[in-house]
């Protein structure tokens, strides 16, 4: 079994970011049905108030950058930053659209907060994608570095597997198809963090204290099954790098076989697919 190198890894994830931007954009409106009041909370365990100045880690194409310079306000601001320079081109684009004028953008690698000003933000969020991350103590190690005393750190991450079927439901098929092995303990992914008291202990262990986590259930609604696997076709780079090894006719027939899994899901109402996350924050 190769083994794993964080900088291809980082290095990748780029790539998929650079590649899924405009479509991860396109995709807002469901983004902000489906995680929208997630992000309200999660601004609400970080403090995030009229005035504040927020950092926002992994910021994508900042959906939830909006939503947090909305709520600072003029006197407040927002530093938005990601390792993909092409999605922050969107999020730039959607708060000069939107008429805000105390956001700001940077390319930044996730576990790198650290070479930013010490102590100069009042809140640091990150919406589902800490995750991510090779070294997510790290990573929040730096984002502490970058609040101010008493500052506030949240983040919003998927739970479990099973409690998220929407996104695991493809990655098992996907794996199986490929003949992936399992993930290894430690390794970033998407339910990385899921297990009960796993991203609180990370928490304290990067030095927050006042440490807690919320469960919310976010389902994914949407017209059909088949409009979920068009999201994930077309948003979720993580899938596409998996079937890599795929030939193109697998790849189609792998597709085929996840829209007839999640088909499961749909009801006279719609798709509804099911999504639990964590919303944790901390205190420096």
């Amino acid at each position: 079994m190769a083994s794993f190198d964080p900088d291809t890894f980082k290095e990748t994830t780029r790539t998929q970011w650079d590649q899924a931007a405009e479509a991860w954009h396109r995709w807002g409106p469901l983004l902000n049905a489906w995680l929208g009041p997630a992000t309200e909370r999660m601004l609400d365990l970080a403090g995030v108030v009229a005035g504040s100045r927020v950092l926002d880690v992994a910021a994508g194409a900042g959906e939830q950058t909006l939503a947090a310079a909305r709520r600072v306000g003029p006197a407040g601001s927002v530093l938005a930053t990601d390792l993909s320079p092409k999605i922050l081109e969107f999020a730039a684009d959607a708060a000069s659209r939107a008429g805000f004028t105390n956001v700001e953008t940077r390319v930044l690698d996730g576990e790198r907060s650290d070479e930013l000003e010490a102590a100069s933000f009042d809140a640091v969020i990150s919406r589902v994608a800490l995750v991510y991350f090779p070294d997510q103590r790290r990573a929040l190690e730096g984002m502490r570095h970058a609040l101010k005393p008493s500052g506030r750190k949240a983040a919003i991450v998927y739970a479990t597997a099973e409690r998220n079927e929407f996104f695991s439901i493809p990655v098992q098929i996907i794996r199986r198809r490929a003949q992936l092995p399992p993930p290894e303990p430690g390794r970033p992914g998407p339910f990385s963090l899921g297990q009960p008291g796993v991203i609180e202990q990370l928490f304290r262990d990067a030095g927050f204290r006042d440490v807690g986590a919320e469960t919310v259930s976010a389902p994914v609604h949407l017209s059909s099954a088949a409009e979920c696997v068009k999201f994930e076709r077309e948003s979720f780079g993580a899938l596409h790098q998996m079937m890599a090894g795929l030939g193109q006719q697998e790849q189609e027939e792998t597709w085929q076989e996840i829209e007839e899994a999640l088909g499961r899901f749909e009801t006279s109402a719609g798709f509804v697919g099911p999504c639990e996350i964590l919303i944790a924050a901390g205190t420096k």
